[in-house]
This record gives structure tokens, C-alpha cells and sequence, in this order.
């Protein structure tokens, strides 16, 4: 059976809602939907080996409830806008107005066909294409799709990337209409875009937050000996082990649920007495007490080790905030 309600992750909240809705509804609403979304709901699906009746009504009644909560009159308002202005100032001119007002609007078609691709399609596609096309088409995808993909690119090329991807600031026309021309080879579109902003330092540190321990470790080594500086910058942005002190007790626990704990074993060799206690005090004293004693007994790991077990953590968190299950953050900077 489905988890209960109270312990239902947001894509399997969206997963139950969408089978409450009925085919037709569901299809309505998932083309209006990111492929990660797709994705994360479609695996939610999955997972759920049968829906309760009290499930499935606690689930429609939330959504009830929020959408009761919901001003009408700001729905639909950005989409509003964009369909004046293209009837207004005709397709070119709104589509580079919409950039400035509302840069999210401003999608390439490409871009979006790449989304919907393996990491290893996306791959071959532009691995022999300029650099700075590549770091374009990276830093225009979701975060974890972009990891993935400099996964598969060669080694020789990641550190390079990663910098360029952070020198980013503002995407020039005739970069989007060069990208497109490379995607025309592999999609058969061409869509002439205006520039539009972006936060390449951010989407470099996104990117490098979602890659594997020994990627990143070999990305940030070889981009140090090529820009110091600018790696510094990306490391303070990258969401670390020790940002889990900002996470409130309710999100811990949360967190803690998801974590096995021969993995928090290991993840927790070697860090401040402060943060251990952070674990321990969001459990229960028996599971605190066992946890010190399994620390104790452990052996020296080595650094690798202990580095993959905190990224696999952290990755646990950043899929939890991206669900909405917790909120994690830096730098007084919150997100979720």
C-alpha cells in the first residue's frame, strides 16, 4: 500500500492528484509541466503500489483547500501579458520585450526539446560544438539534467565549462541564434530569440552541487588552477555538509527520515561535534545513543568515502526542498 497521507513526498501528493482527476485532466495538466516534473511525478507514480480512499481524499482536500486560498484574479496574469503584447507588437518584438519583463517567458524551443533528452543524447549533441555553445545549452537546463550531462561530456572539457558557465551574465543574441542553428542539425527548429539574463556564478554552483563527490572534486581541482578566484565564488554558493546547521528542527527530522543510517554513519565521520549534535537532538534518545555508539565503533574511512556519503545527504535534502518538504538555504538567501 501507498505510504500514509502524512508521510506522502509532494510528488507523490501530485501523483495521487493526478490519478484522482481522471486521464483526461491529468494529461490537461501534466503538458503544462517541466520534464523533471514529469519525470519526478511519473516515478511518484510508480512507486505507489495502491491509493487509499482516505489518501486520496485527504490529497484532493488540500488541493481544495489551497486552491480556495487562491486570488483569482492573479491567475493566469503573466500569460495574460505575453498574449497582448504578441498581438500588440507582433511575435519578435513581445518575445524581446517578454525577456526583460519576464525572462521565464523567453524560452528556445531547442532548449525545451533538450529537456525531454537523455543526458547522453544531449551530449552527443553538442560535444563538438563551440565551448561557449556548450556552456549555453548548460546553463539553460535544469541543474540536475546539466549535471548529469557534464558527466558525460570528456574530462578535458568539464573545468572549462563550469568556468564559462560562471563567467555567464548575459547571452548575446547572435550566441541563442547559434545555438538554435546547432540544435536545427539534431531537431529540425530554428527560433530566433532575444538575450536574455542569466546568473551564470549561480547555475555554475547548481550544477556543480548535483554532480557525484569525484566529479566535483576533479571539476573544482582543475578549474582552481585555471581561476582561483572565480572557484572560490562557486564554493561559497555551492550548498555544503555544514549548511545543514540552517535547517530547523521539523525539516532534520524530515531529512533524518529519508537518510539510512549506515550512510549518516559514515557521512558524519570527521564533522564538528555541533553538527552531530544537530542529528542527535532530531532524533530519539535510542537512536541518538546507537548512532554515537556505530560512530565509535567505526573505523578510519577514507575522505572519498566520506565525501560521497555527504553528497548523497545533500542530495536527499535538495530533493526534499524541491518537493517542499524542508527549506534550505545560505547566506540568509532562502530557497526551496
Amino acid at each position: 500500500m501507498a505510504e500514509a497521507g502524512s508521510k506522502l513526498s509532494g510528488a507523490q501528493r501530485a501523483a495521487i492528484f493526478l490519478l484522482g482527476v481522471g486521464e483526461d485532466s491529468a494529461a490537461s495538466i501534466m503538458r503544462h509541466m517541466e520534464p523533471r516534473e514529469v519525470q519526478r511525478v511519473g516515478e511518484a507514480m510508480a512507486s505507489l503500489s495502491g491509493v487509499s480512499d482516505d489518501q486520496l481524499t485527504e490529497v484532493l482536500g488540500e488541493f481544495n483547500t489551497k486552491a480556495g486560498a487562491i486570488n483569482p484574479l492573479g491567475m493566469g496574469a503573466s500569460d495574460f501579458a505575453q498574449r497582448v503584447m504578441i498581438q500588440a507588437l507582433g511575435e519578435e518584438k513581445a518575445k524581446s520585450m517578454l525577456s526583460k519583463v519576464m525572462p521565464g517567458k523567453a524560452k528556445t524551443r531547442g532548449i525545451e526539446a533538450l529537456k525531454w533528452m537523455d543526458a547522453g543524447s544531449v551530449a552527443d549533441i553538442i560535444v563538438e560544438e563551440h565551448p561557449q555553445i556548450m556552456a549555453i545549452v548548460l546553463a539553460s537546463l535544469e541543474e540536475d539534467q546539466a549535471a548529469e550531462v557534464l558527466g558525460e561530456l570528456p574530462e578535458h572539457m568539464r573545468s572549462g565549462l563550469v568556468l564559462r558557465i560562471a563567467k555567464l551574465e548575459m547571452i548575446d543574441p547572435a550566441a541563442m541564434e547559434e545555438l538554435d542553428k546547432v540544435l536545427e542539425k539534431q531537431l529540425g527548429r530554428v527560433s530566433r530569440t532575444p538575450p536574455r539574463l542569466v546568473n551564470g556564478m549561480t547555475s555554475a554552483a547548481a550544477i556543480m552541487n548535483s554532480v557525484n563527490a569525484d566529479l566535483e572534486a576533479s571539476v573544482m581541482g582543475a578549474l582552481r588552477e585555471s581561476d582561483a578566484e572565480i572557484t572560490d565564488r562557486i564554493a561559497e554558493l555551492m550548498f555544503v555538509f555544514d549548511d545543514l546547521m540552517g535547517l530547523d528542527d521539523r525539516g532534520m527530522q524530515r531529512l533524518i527520515r529519508e537518510i539510512s543510517v549506515d550512510t549518516l554513519v559514515v557521512a558524519l565521520k570527521g564533522v564538528d561535534d555541533e553538527l552531530q549534535e544537530k542529528f542527535f537532538g532530531n532524533m530519539s534518545s535510542r537512536a541518538a545513543d546507537m548512532l554515537r555508539e556505530d560512530l565509535e565503533a567505526k573505523g578510519p574511512m577514507k575522505l572519498a568515502e566520506v565525501e560521497a556519503a555527504q553528497k548523497e545527504i545533500l542530495g536527499t535534502a535538495k530533493q526534499l526542498a524541491d518537493e517542499g518538504e524542508l527549506i534550505i538555504g545560505k547566506g540568509g538567501d532562502d530557497f526551496v
